[in-house]
């Protein structure tokens, strides 16, 4: 028997949790730099209305007659939290209450769909993602749900059932894909804060806070309230 072939790589012999290999330097390919993802909060907007939602819609439409490559995103707001409690109460699993949780922000990005239809307005699934590109070339507004698509297979935080990457995760991971320089969330709040402004009044808002910052805060169990939206 003729001997076995091996192509040279630099993962032929090696496991995928070597230290050498996991220190090697990376540089990602930034996909498409020049987009800004926007996020529409769903209980900071969505929630409110017409008031609202119109002005910041003008200013999308505004910003894509200008040349500006636009990605919206939108969360799930006051509804996604009534199901994450109906789904809690019923001890339901994370990966059932994610895939729950994810019709709700699907629900508002077709409505902003539709509000943006006669402005290039596209609403897209996940699966659509790599066509970006071209929907942007065509001058469209495209429009998908935060909810990265975990679904079923969304890990269980410890302590937790409710799922732990939800619109504010999506928008994040989005943006960090494509390389983008920025991404906006559009909400109610002024930023970061100690604690839930809308519950503790005495919560401290953060102007800047670095990621080594957010994790050294975590491993205190002293973590700013991310408020989702």
């Amino acid at each position: 028997m003729a001997d076995r072939k091996i192509i040279e790589s630099t993962l032929a012999r090696t496991n995928l949790t070597d230290h050498d290999l996991a220190n090697v330097a990376y540089t990602p390919t930034a996909v498409m730099p020049d987009v800004r993802v926007v996020k529409i909060g769903g209980q900071s907007v969505m929630d409110r209305g017409r008031a609202a939602l119109f002005p910041i819609l003008d200013e999308l439409v505004a910003a894509r007659k200008e040349g500006i490559a636009v990605v919206v995103l939108v969360g799930g707001g006051t509804r996604a939290r009534h199901i994450y409690s109906i789904a809690s109460e019923l001890e339901m699993p994370v990966g059932v209450m994610a895939t729950l949780g994810k019709y709700i922000p699907m629900q508002n990005a077709r409505m902003v769909q539709m509000l943006l239809a006669k402005h290039g307005g596209l609403y897209i699934l996940p699966d659509d993602f790599e066509k970006l590109p071209l929907y942007l070339q065509l001058g469209c507004l495209p429009v998908m749900s935060g909810m990265p698509p975990f679904g079923y297979w969304e890990k269980r935080e410890e302590g937790s059932r409710i799922p732990p990457h939800r619109t504010d995760a999506g928008v994040f991971l989005s943006a960090e894909f494509l390389g983008a320089k920025r991404a906006i969330f559009i909400k109610d709040e002024d930023g970061l804060y100690t604690d839930d402004p809308k519950k503790n009044p005495a919560a401290t808002h953060i102007p800047r806070i670095s990621v080594a910052e957010l994790k050294a805060l975590a491993q205190h169990d002293e973590a700013p309230a991310a408020v989702e939206a």
